[in-house]
């Protein structure tokens, strides 16, 4: 069965010579890879962190909405744990 989820992925920009949007498109391919089928791709912009978080002061945010299976979420959190230019992801489920 699948359902609706939202994942805000963190980019990390720093130092990386692909522009953002080539980034947000191979974060995509990758989620679409793993099964599931994206509906919206929101690009909110680069914002500051509270704090340094592994030497770094702010990320780009990108939100995902996509419908997948629930086992498949597992292995999208799994797959761009691998890829360097997510610094962190949070997923939900919508309703």
């Amino acid at each position: 069965m699948n359902r609706k989820y939202e994942g805000m992925i963190v980019l990390n920009t720093q130092g990386n010579e692909t522009s953002v949007d080539e980034l947000v498109s191979v974060v995509g391919k990758e989620i679409e890879e793993e099964g599931a089928k994206l509906d919206e791709i929101k690009q909110l912009g680069r914002r500051k962190f509270a704090y340094n978080a592994r030497k770094l002061d702010g990320g780009h945010y990108v939100s995902y909405k996509f419908e997948a299976e629930s086992d498949a979420v597992e292995k999208i959190n799994a797959r761009l744990t691998h890829n360097d230019a997510v610094h962190l992801q949070h997923y939900q489920r919508l309703s």
